[in-house]
């Protein structure tokens, strides 16, 4: 495959000590706009001795305060809002049904058009292309996000939204869309409902994202819809989708819009880890003007790096997401992400993409791994094995019937349970 065209040259390909400059114009403009404010982060930056934006260079980020989700709930609706020139609000649910809010002028709006064209860009899409966009609708920006990105491209968007299954085989079957944009596990029940109908999947490529997933579900997505499957990354409270994406060329990484995000990986302390070491994902928005956001806890665990070596694209990347701080289980002493034990299950050809961990707290912690497969009487060992090898603690798998793992055809698949009291959450626990 040859190289892919930058969608924005200027923006994706500039040699990284040109975009550091643009980069620190930014970040001083984004503390300007902050201090005029006022308000939390204003107080915060003035704590710490920032009176200006000419206060700070990019070497003086890792001394500005980080603001976090519970810092947006404590000073919900608005309370971070800078400016009144509102064209739309997005956001997400929160913990006790408390939503996090996300206002947008029409200048972000513009951005995440740009950055969403970018990603559909390094995905292969064209203004040739037609997008079955199958992310929902709302307040969550998944949808949108796309159908603004997928028309700043020049491509055809055809908004199906999530869930009404039978009717996005139809269109599929008629209309022929080349690009498939949804959940993955979405992308999966859509996968199984054409093969189901005998409807041969037209797709060459699907931009699935709004979950965490590892490669072994990469290889059941390209198997099952015959197409190359990428990951998208984004956040309500930075922009939504189009923050950092996966393209054809990126070798398995995405590659961060960091002309208007800056990325940093952090450890639990706050303080900054080495590219290649897992650590929580923080974000700047440069050039957002109606919520800016200077160094926000994203609470996704991943590594960064550098661009690819002789690629076009001079942006840096971020791995897939290994799992979110507040998601990892702790079982007898020993971390565990839900990924980790993703990428073990679905590498055995015998496992369908449906599965469910159960963290069982009734007594002993323990963790069961449950999962759609063959009858293979040794498939549970294996898996049990594998798992062991992987995690160094022992899980109990269950092999169970097709059909035991929920499925969800709107919002993002549960894959994980806690099992505290009463009946087991899935069928075959004991």
């Amino acid at each position: 495959m040859g190289v892919l065209t930058l969608v924005e040259p200027d923006a994706e390909g500039v040699r990284p000590s040109v975009r550091r400059v643009v980069q620190e114009e930014r970040l001083r403009g984004l503390i300007g706009r902050l201090l005029a404010a006022g308000g939390v982060q204003a107080e915060r930056l003035r704590g710490v001795g920032v009176s200006g934006g000419g206060d700070v260079s990019l070497d003086d980020l890792a001394r500005l305060p980080f603001v976090t989700k519970h810092d947006l709930w404590e000073h919900y609706p608005d309370g971070f809002q800078v400016d009144d020139r509102i064209v739309c609000i997005h956001g997400s649910s929160g913990t006790g049904g408390r939503p996090t809010l996300i206002s947008y002028t029409a200048h972000d709006v513009d951005v995440w058009a740009s950055v969403m064209a970018r990603a559909l860009g390094g995905a292969g899409a064209s203004s040739r292309s037609r997008i079955h966009n199958a992310y929902g609708y709302g307040l969550f920006t998944g949808g949108l996000g796309v159908h603004h990105g997928g028309m700043r491209l020049g491509a055809t968007v055809v908004p199906l939204s999530g869930g009404m299954t039978e009717r996005q085989v139809r269109l599929i079957a008629d209309l022929r869309p080349d690009v498939l944009c949804c959940t993955p596990s979405y992308a999966v029940h859509l996968g199984e409902a054409l093969r189901h109908s005998g409807v041969e999947s037209p797709f060459r490529v699907g931009v699935f994202g709004a979950e965490p997933w590892t490669d072994g579900m990469r290889e059941q997505l390209q198997g099952l819809l015959g197409l190359t499957a990428l990951d998208i990354y984004g956040l309500s409270e930075i922009i939504g989708p189009g923050v950092a994406c996966e393209s054809l060329d990126s070798q398995g990484m995405l590659n961060v819009a960091e002309d208007h995000f800056l990325v940093e990986a952090v450890d639990q302390a706050g303080d900054p880890v080495p590219d290649g070491t897992p650590g929580e994902l923080v974000f700047t928005t440069l050039t957002k003007t109606g919520m800016p956001l200077l160094r926000y806890r994203s609470g996704d665990v991943a590594t960064l790096a550098g661009p690819v070596e002789g690629s076009p694209r001079t942006l840096r990347r971020m791995s897939k997401v290994l799992g979110r701080r507040d998601d990892m289980l702790v079982v007898r002493g020993v971390n565990v992400f839900p990924t980790e034990i993703e990428s073990v299950v679905l590498a055995d050809h015998r496992v369908g993409p449906h599965y469910l961990i159960v963290e069982d707290r009734r007594a002993r912690p323990e963790l069961w791994v449950v999962v759609e497969g063959s009858s293979d009487g040794s498939l549970a060992d294996d898996l049990v094995g594998a798992l062991r090898a992987r995690l160094g603690i022992t899980c109990k798998v269950v092999v169970a019937p097709d059909g035991t793992v929920p499925r969800t055809e709107t919002g993002k698949a549960r894959r994980l349970a806690r099992w505290v009291e009463g009946q087991p959450p899935v069928a075959g626990l004991s």
